[in-house]
């Protein structure tokens, strides 16, 4: 079926990329026209949005600026969107309904904002989901109620009805019973997780959309001249000095994390370094032209044992235009790339090399690794985008000497066959393992060669052969014999982060090969490092932990090979 649109917007979009005085007065008599011409379907109403959501992010000046703002602040009002709204369930525009079985923090968040706006999707709760939904119900009861429910026959549906207070929503009311279940949070969490219940947010004045909202702390930059859309800088700027990070305080830290959330919410997405950002720990970069990136750190409970995951939020304008999620250890990082698609195509390895730039401030790194996923493994838009020559054209290679040997066969066609495009097979295979840009040598001891599942075997080997089920006995011992192992004088000493990531790293330590030979200083920096992993910033651990020559080469020797006799 052939694409419909209008004359005005297809001229729009011809100038996407054209900046300057001809260009912007274009731009506002096409945004003239559109204001009142009606699209003629459910897509076209999208990609007007979309563009407007680019052009807002990429002003080329204060009065066209102040007319995409008119447009956006009023688009939920117009005749073609209410007109095609079921159509753009999903679309992240105001007006329109989201529908998405939301993880638990996100959708406690939801309900603590928005309560009369959510609601359980029953249409989409089908099956052995609506079974296991109703199973649940003696767990997040009181004791006294399962009497109605071992003998009165109802609907999953009626039950809720008849449970909940007249005045909550089914969604509102279940939140609350699952935030009153007495388990540790983690465990609530996959409790409530593995259910996969759909819900529906119904819109509101300012319930999460991608047509709302930019960070008003954010400075306005126009755009003057052509989008940097090359590939020839980008090793000079990822390996420029980096801005400086300003830590924010706590009213922007918490704008700022609403304003990924908001993100994730409005794409269907969920993050945990966004669900469960820390406030205390969120900084903004300022790079030219404009573009910012937000790093923020997890609370202390959310935190992994070894590497630290950080997400950003990248913002151009105040508006956000895309996510990235890294983890870091060993001087290197994994860092996964999302670009909304309204910006994909403008600066996307401009972009991407401030984002490296910016990891590799914060982490030390020298080495950058992409999963499999990101390339389009398992993953048809990806593979469809092309991903994989993405990073392979910015100088990512594989080290995996099959697909190395691929790689290198698929360029030489590109090279001979004009118009030569890879087959979305071809690809598959290409992206089935990692890729790494090394700004130095390769080296073994980095994020996705560093073997981390044979250090959690042995401590699996090692509580087990020592405590058997009384695991938190275990914890317990191994806390203490670590405190006098270190020189930690009390455990009573650590704030409540500090302990829990003290109580999680301990075991470890007691396999570490050794660790009772070191200096008394290096013994002291390591009860540093542990306690950074539950402090303000997990920088602060990687930081340490990669200049704990002693400390950094132990792991690294436990991580070498599986438990003696492990058959996995």
């Amino acid at each position: 079926m052939a694409r419909r649109s209008t004359p005005a917007l297809d001229r729009l979009l011809d100038l996407k990329f054209v900046f300057g005085a001809v260009g912007r007065k274009k731009k506002l008599a096409l945004l003239g026209r559109l204001e009142t011409e009606s699209m003629p379907d459910a897509d076209t109403v999208f990609q007007l949005h979309e563009h407007l959501c680019f052009m807002r992010a990429y002003p080329d000046d204060r009065r066209l600026l102040a007319k995409v703002e008119s447009l956006l602040s009023h688009f939920e009002e117009r005749e073609d969107l209410r007109l095609h709204r079921r159509e753009l369930v999903n679309s992240g525009i105001a007006g329109t309904e989201i529908h998405f079985p939301f993880f638990w923090f996100t959708l406690r968040w939801l309900a603590e904002r928005w309560p009369d706006r959510l609601r359980i999707d029953w249409a989409a709760l089908r099956g052995k989901y609506r079974a296991r939904f109703l199973e649940r119900f003696s767990m997040i009861l009181p004791y006294v109620e399962t009497l109605a429910l071992e003998e009165a026959a109802a609907t999953t549906r009626e039950w809720v009805e008849l449970l909940k207070g007249p005045d909550e929503t089914d969604a509102e009311f279940l939140v609350k019973r699952y935030a009153a279940l007495q388990a540790p949070s983690m465990a609530r969490e996959r409790i409530f997780e593995e259910q996969e219940i759909p819900f529906r947010l119904l819109p509101g004045p300012d319930t999460p959309c991608a047509t709302r909202g930019r960070f008003e702390s954010s400075p306005v930059v126009f755009q003057k001249r052509p989008l940097v859309r090359g590939r020839e800088s980008f090793r000079t700027e990822l390996e420029r000095k980096p801005p400086d990070a300003v830590r924010m305080g706590r009213r922007d830290a918490r704008r700022l994390i609403d304003m990924a959330r908001t993100l994730m919410v409005a794409r269907t997405r969920d993050l945990d370094a966004f669900a469960n950002a820390d406030e205390n720990d969120v900084r903004v970069l300022d790079y030219p032209g404009g573009f910012q990136l937000v790093y923020y750190g997890t609370i202390p409970e959310r935190r992994q044992v070894l590497d630290a995951a950080y997400g950003m939020l990248m913002l151009r304008n105040g508006v956000t235009i895309g996510y990235v999620l890294s983890a870091a250890l060993f001087d290197s990082a994994e860092v996964a790339y999302n670009v909304s698609p309204a910006f994909r195509g403008a600066e996307a390895a401009h972009l991407y090399a401030q984002c490296l730039n910016a990891v590799r401030g914060l982490f030390h790194a020298d080495t950058f690794m992409v999963d499999p996923y990101q390339m389009g493994h398992g993953n048809p838009e990806g593979l469809r985008s092309g991903a994989w020559w993405f990073y392979y054209k910015l100088g990512f290679r594989p080290r995996d000497p099959k697909i190395a040997g691929m790689a290198e066969d698929e360029q030489k066609r590109v090279r001979k066959q004009r118009g030569y495009r890879s087959s979305i097979a071809k690809l598959d295979r290409l992206s089935s393992e990692n890729m790494y840009l090394d700004l130095g040598g390769p080296r073994a001891d980095v994020i996705g060669e560093f073997a981390r599942d044979n250090v959690g075997l042995k401590i699996v080997r090692y509580l087990a052969e020592r405590f058997g089920g009384d695991r938190e006995r275990g914890i317990e011992t191994c806390s203490r014999e670590v405190a006098r192992l270190l020189g930690l004088r009390s455990l009573r000493s650590l704030s409540e982060g500090e302990r829990l990531a003290w109580d999680r790293w301990a075991p470890l330590v007691l396999l570490l090969d050794g660790v009772e030979t070191w200096s008394k200083r290096d013994r002291q920096a390591a009860a540093a490092v542990i306690r950074a992993k539950g402090g303000r910033r997990e920088s602060d651990f990687v930081d340490r932990f990669d200049r704990h020559t002693r400390l950094r080469a132990a792991v690294l020797e436990l991580a070498a090979a599986p438990p003696e006799g492990y058959q996995p």
